[in-house]
């Protein structure tokens, strides 16, 4: 998929809810977005920016890091100790934004 796509796919649902929210106040030619509309949307590009970073970030280490085992075999416990570590990090974004989308969407 490319990042289109992504896109896309990250913000079809807070966008077709937008549509809704904002076809049911529309007033005499004027379209109003309310608060949930705006709310919906944010909350949409969060979780889409977010699940979009962390398999990029992923890829990217993990393709470095064979890339360093292929020169350097024996430097596998260090290399692969560090690779996890930071593999973590990059989950724990994706994990960040998720929070950061539902306390958007549910509480303010």
């Amino acid at each position: 998929m490319d990042f289109l796509q992504l896109l896309f796919l990250a913000a079809a649902g807070p966008v077709s809810t937008l549509v809704g929210v904002v076809s049911q106040e529309a007033e005499a030619g004027q379209i109003v977005i309310s608060d949930e509309g705006l709310r919906l949307i944010a909350a949409g590009l969060v979780m889409g920016l977010g699940a979009l970073t962390t398999p990029i970030g992923i890829g990217l280490l993990v393709g470095r890091a064979m890339e360093a085992l292929g020169r350097n075999p024996e430097a596998l416990p260090a290399i692969q100790t560090n690779m996890i570590l930071a593999v973590a990090f990059c989950e724990a974004i994706a994990i960040y934004a998720l929070v950061v989308a539902v306390m958007i969407g549910f509480v303010f």
